[in-house]
C-alpha cells in the first residue's frame, strides 16, 4: 500500500529514495558526510531515504554482519561488509568494489523506491542503478563526485588500453541511462557536457555545514597551540592530492616562533611525507592522522589559514574538496592550487590565495604573505564566510537538489 503524508490539503505521496553509495559516514568519522547531510535533510523534509554503503577505514560505519541494517536519524542504512581502504592493493580495491555492486543489486531489485542515486566513484555503482533503471523502471540519478575512469586513467591505475575502453564504455552507459547527473563542481559538469552534449548534467557542489563548524564545540586546543597561528592541512595524503608540493612550500616558509602548521588526515603517502618533513628539519608541523570531524571542526575554528594541493592532472581541476567547503563554513581564509573553477571562485570573491602547481616557492611567500597581512586575511576570511553562509550552504543546496527529485515524481 503506498504511503502517503497530509500536509494541508490536498494528501501528498512520500517520495522514497535509495542511495547506492560505498563510502557513507556521519561526523563521528573521519570522512566526507555530503550523503548523510543530504540524506538527513530530505528526511526532515518528509521523505523516505535509504543508503546502501560498505564499510571504509575512513568513516565511522560498521557492520556486525555480512548483511546489517542501521538507522542513522531517519535513514536506513543497509550495510554489505566488503571493508574498503585506499590502502589496500588495487587488485583487492578493484575486488571490493564489484563485490559492493553486485550484492547491492539485490536492493535495487527487492528495496520500495521512486528514485535510484548512484554516487560515484567508483564508477562501479553504476550497476544497481542500471538495474534500478531497466528492470524497476525507476528513475535514475548518477553522481558524480569525482570524474572516474578520468581520473584512475590520468593517475596511471587503469594502464591496459582494454580497461580503460571499458570502463569509458560503462560511463558512458550509465550516463545516459540516468533521467539527469548531479556533479559536484560546475568544472565537472563543463567536462561531461563537452563530452556528452546531450546529457541533462546539474551542479550541486559540496557544501559548507555552517551549523555544524559554527556551533560551540567541547574541543580544547592542546596548550602547545595556545596563542599560535595555526595553520591546517584536513583531507587525503594519497597520490591525487600530492601533498609533497604543500610540504616544501611549508620548508620554502622562513620558521616563524608563532606560526605552526597542523596535518590532519591519512593516506598512502603519509609515511613518505613525515620523512620529507624530518628531511628538511621542519619543525612547527604535526601530523595528527585521520581524526574524527567532529574534532576537525575544533581545529578549523581555532586556524588561521587552510591549505588545499592536488596533483598537477587536468581531471583534478575540477576536483569538489570537502576541506574546501569546511574551511568555508568555518570562515577560514584559504591557499590553494587547483587551476581550475576554485581558482576561479577565488579571483571572483578574494577568500584566499592562488598559487600555482609545483612551485614550493610561491607556496611559501603564499604563507608568508598570509601571515604577514593580518588585514588583508581578515577581509578572506569573512568572503570564506560568506561563501559558506550563502552559495555553497548546505540547507539551500539540499533543498535544491530535492525538489529535482521531486519533479521526477512517477
Amino acid at each position: 500500500m503506498e504511503k502517503f503524508v497530509r500536509i494541508g490539503h490536498p494528501k501528498i505521496k512520500i517520495l522514497k529514495i535509495i542511495v547506492f553509495y560505498q563510502y557513507f559516514g556521519t561526523p563521528k568519522g573521519g570522512w566526507s558526510t555530503r550523503v548523510y547531510e543530504m540524506c538527513r535533510r530530505w528526511v526532515a523534509q518528509g521523505a523516505e531515504v535509504t543508503v546502501v554503503t560498505s564499510p571504509y577505514d575512513k568513516s565511522d560505519i560498521s557492520a556486525q554482519r555480512f548483511f546489517d541494517t542501521q538507522n542513522f536519524e531517519g535513514i536506513k542504512v543497509k550495510i554489505i561488509n566488503l571493508p574498503q581502504s585506499n590502502k589496500h592493493p588495487i587488485w583487492k580495491r578493484i575486488y571490493t568494489f564489484l563485490g559492493f555492486s553486485f550484492f547491492s543489486l539485490w536492493y535495487a531489485l527487492v528495496e520500495n523506491y521512486d528514485i535510484a542515486i548512484a554516487s560515484s566513484g567508483p564508477i562501479t555503482i553504476g550497476l544497481p542503478g542500471l538495474v534500478a533503471k531497466w528492470i524497476r523502471r525507476k528513475k535514475l540519478i548518477f553522481e558524480v563526485r569525482d570524474l572516474w575512469p578520468l581520473g584512475a586513467i590520468e593517475l596511471g591505475m587503469i594502464r591496459k588500453k582494454g580497461l580503460q575502453k571499458i570502463a569509458l564504455f560503462a560511463e558512458k552507459t550509465f550516463y545516459q541511462a540516468s533521467d539527469f547527473i548531479i556533479t559536484c563542481s560546475d568544472g565537472m559538469t563543463e567536462n561531461i557536457q563537452k563530452r556528452f552534449p546531450k546529457l541533462d548534467v546539474r551542479t550541486i557542489p559540496n557544501a559548507s555545514d555552517v551549523e555544524l563548524f559554527q556551533k560551540k564545540t567541547s574541543f580544547v586546543l592542546p596548550e602547545k597551540y595556545h596563542g599560535k597561528k595555526i595553520i591546517v592541512y584536513t583531507g587525503s595524503l594519497g597520490a591525487m592530492d600530492n601533498c609533497e608540493q604543500m610540504i616544501r612550500g611549508i620548508s620554502a616558509f622562513a620558521p616563524r616562533p608563532e606560526v605552526c602548521f597542523v596535518i590532519i588526515g591519512e593516506g598512502a603517502e603519509k609515511p613518505q611525507l613525515m620523512e620529507l618533513a624530518r628531511t628538511l628539519k621542519i619543525q612547527n608541523i604535526d601530523f595528527l592522522g585521520l581524526i574524527p570531524k567532529v574534532e576537525v571542526i575544533g581545529w578549523l575554528q581555532n586556524a588561521y589559514a587552510a591549505l588545499v594541493t592536488f596533483r598537477n592532472l587536468e581531471v583534478f581541476q575540477t576536483s569538489s574538496p570537502n576541506k574546501l567547503f569546511d574551511a568555508f563554513a568555518a570562515g577560514v581564509p584559504l591557499i590553494q592550487n587547483t587551476q581550475g573553477w576554485i581558482k576561479t571562485l577565488f579571483l571572483e570573491v578574494p577568500c584566499g590565495i592562488n598559487v600555482p602547481q609545483e612551485n614550493p616557492v610561491e607556496f611559501g611567500k603564499a604563507i608568508e604573505r598570509m601571515v604577514d597581512s593580518e588585514e588583508e586575511r581578515n577581509e578572506m576570511a569573512a568572503h570564506s564566510k560568506m561563501l559558506g553562509e550563502t552559495r555553497f550552504n548546505r540547507d539551500q543546496l539540499a533543498e535544491e537538489y530535492f525538489q529535482w527529485m521531486k519533479k521526477l515524481r512517477p
